[in-house]
């Protein structure tokens, strides 16, 4: 097969493969996986996992390394401390101990036929300590479960499950030496890690600023996509020249990147690359699993699948309970956790690379961590069934997870209820709040949510389609319910949860076009609005007019936004659908909330650092709650958030000026 015929079918596989996965509601790294499988050696042999694509697929994880070192945060850290380094940390060591234990066991009970060392074990029980990031925190966000209690815990065992890959990647090929010279291998590692990262990282830093400036001033796109490339692979091939992984250089470079102004727009570029080639990397990890396993050794599968689902599950369960989480959060973080994740293919691989681990538990092991991650999807679907089987006492944990938007709402009535924060959804509270009308947003994305919410906007993270979260949020006292966001299945389930439980609310309905205009007036909506710009102005003037205001102020208004039409792409929160080429470089608000050593910290708003840069201060939300105007004289404190509108580029530079000086 020619190497372009390869590429089409490569190509072709990726795109049935993820096709039929996202029909499915199910993350695309299972359409790579299945592809893998179904074109490899050991089903239809159409390809053969070579040398070369093998190669190719490295590059997918060193792009993944990257994005993990470029979105380090030590604020996200520091915030989320006492679940990455409380929960996080114990759930790693204590993961790799009992899966160390359990290995060495079983090895010993097969008679020896794995003739498995210590060393083995230990990497190995790494290995199956991770869990997958993608599938996990894709399927919470759907479900809406970022911010619950079980989803906070969640998310502070994958961070710290990312950050603890870096040491792995250290660890696994110095035991991979030979016994006697073990000890030697493992000291000289750890001695060129610690040399490289505290080089690359004490210097590194500025030479990569004054490096990334040097080319933006360039103002070539191509000339910066360039450099990130070089940048990238650049390090990766130095830690691989000093003996150390090419993943290792890879987070190195994207954590110098973070430290400049450069990280939002290094991100947005990025991530192409990153998806592509992790994709390639995962069709090449389904190309490695010969099904024939299953049916052959179908016991040692199942064994290698089921144990460590329940060993991972009883200790996270019993470490959550020892830090004093309530059993059914407990059990249910452990459920979203259970699996192998992607790092584990790339360790596995690592493991084999050195000669860690015999071929002939290669191929069960692999099929295990596929067929876990295959089952997450239906554990996680199916967790409150479990949880309330085993947990008789979880109904009272099913409350908590409106708890945050029934608070926030306990005291409002009359309001506009806004289902979608996003462009037009923002545009229209911001009318709303001109008019003094009461308005609640829930939202999805838990970014947008956060930098919203920091601003003082009254907006909670929230799946609009969930009885639950519209009546916490005041569906039987709304005064009109709007749907911002471009999903007619969704909007459908909002109207009938409307029309059922509040038959009397006005609905106010945005859609693309007109082509689902019968089907939602069907269903119980008030009025439907067509798209964009004019669409989202028309929204905002039937809320106001079914809210009692006036037309002709209706009017008045939404000629004045029409008026500054090319001004209404500006001033947006930023979220994860807002990623078009288009709208990558437009400008967007930020929050950014001081830390205890902020270099503002103690300034008055009129000498911040942000004359000739691009960056303007919308205003200010003080720690106290109260909101401040950019001429504001009172001194800046911990704690308190500025609201700032400029480019990604801008931004960055701004948010280092101001907490670095």
């Amino acid at each position: 097969m020619s190497s372009l015929a390869l590429t089409l079918l490569y190509l072709l596989a990726a795109v049935l493969g993820v096709v039929a996965c996202r029909s499915l509601r199910l993350p695309p790294m299972m359409g790579y996986l299945a592809a893998g499988i179904l074109i490899g050696p050991h089903a239809l042999a159409l390809t053969q996992n070579s040398e070369g694509v093998r190669h190719l697929g490295e590059f997918g994880v060193v792009f993944l390394m990257f994005t993990i070192g470029l979105e380090f945060n030590l604020p996200k850290l520091r915030a989320m401390r006492r679940h990455v380094f409380g929960l996080g940390l114990l759930q790693v060591l204590a993961c790799m101990a009992a899966f160390s234990a359990w290995l060495l066991l079983l090895a010993r009970l097969t008679g020896g036929v794995w003739d498995m060392g210590w060393q083995t074990a230990l990497a190995l029980g790494g290995t199956l300590a991770m869990s997958s990031t993608a599938i996990v925190v894709k399927l919470m966000s759907e479900r809406g479960e970022l911010e619950s209690e079980h989803g906070r815990r969640v998310l502070g065992i994958l961070l710290f499950q990312d950050l603890a890959v870096v040491p792995l990647l250290v660890l696994v090929p110095a035991l991979g030496s030979e016994p006697e010279q073990l000890l030697t291998a493992l000291a000289v590692a750890l001695l060129k890690a610690t040399v490289l990262v505290a080089v690359l990282l004490v210097g590194g830093q500025r030479v990569m600023r004054w490096w990334l400036t040097q080319v933006a001033r360039r103002k070539s796109d191509e000339l910066f996509m360039l450099n990130l490339l070089l940048v990238t692979l650049g390090l990766a091939w130095l830690t691989e020249l000093a003996g150390l992984s090419l993943a290792l250089g890879a987070f190195i470079a994207g954590v110098l990147v973070s430290e400049t102004e450069y990280r939002h727009q290094v991100g947005t570029d990025i991530r192409p690359f990153h998806d592509v080639l992790l994709g390639l990397f995962f069709i090449t990890v389904g190309m490695m699993l010969d099904w024939h396993v299953l049916v052959e050794r179908w016991s040692l599968v199942l064994v290698l699948l089921a144990a460590p689902l329940l060993i991972k599950t009883a200790i996270i369960v019993a470490l959550a309970r020892g830090l004093g989480t309530t059993t059914g959060v407990s059990l249910r973080t452990a459920l979203y956790v259970a699996q192998a994740g992607e790092f584990s293919f790339v360790l596995l691989s690592l493991m084999q690379v050195h000669g860690l681990l015999q071929p002939a538990l290669m191929n069960p092991v692999l099929a295990a961590m596929v067929l876990s991650m295959l089952a997450t999807p239906f554990l996680i679907q199916y967790s409150n069934r479990i949880v309330m089987k085993l947990v008789a006492s979880d109904w009272l944990q099913q409350s908590l997870q409106v708890t945050t938007i029934a608070r926030q709402a306990i005291n409002t009535s009359g309001h506009v209820l806004i289902c979608g924060y996003g462009r037009s959804g923002q545009n229209l509270a911001r009318m709303l709040e001109r008019e003094g009308i009461a308005y609640m947003a829930l939202d999805l994305d838990p970014d947008r949510v956060r930098q919203a919410a920091a601003a003082g906007n009254s907006v909670v993270f929230g799946d609009a389609t969930r009885l639950q979260a519209l009546k916490a949020a005041g569906l039987a006292r709304a005064a009109a319910l709007v749907v911002t966001y471009l999903d007619t299945p969704a909007a459908l389930k909002v109207i009938h949860h409307a029309r059922t439980h509040a038959p009397q609310l006005p609905v106010v309905v945005r859609t693309q076009d007109d082509s689902q205009l019968e089907k939602l007036q069907e269903a119980g909506a008030t009025e439907v609005v067509p798209e964009a710009i004019e669409g989202s102005l028309m929204l905002a003037s039937h809320a106001l007019a079914l809210l009692g205001v006036p037309m002709r102020r209706v009017l008045r208004l939404v000629q004045d936004q029409r008026d500054a039409r090319y001004g209404l792409l500006r001033g947006y929160f930023h979220g994860a659908d807002d990623d078009t080429p288009s709208e990558r470089d437009q400008e967007r608000l930020y929050s950014l909330s001081l830390p205890a050593g902020a270099a503002v910290v103690g300034k008055p708003l009129a000498d911040l650092p942000l004359h000739g840069i691009g960056v303007r201060l919308v205003n200010v939300r003080r720690a106290s709650g109260a909101m401040s105007p950019p001429d504001d004289r009172t001194p800046l404190a911990e704690g308190d958030t500025l609201v700032l509108s400029g480019h990604p580029t801008a931004l960055g530079l701004a948010e280092e000026k101001l907490l670095r000086g």
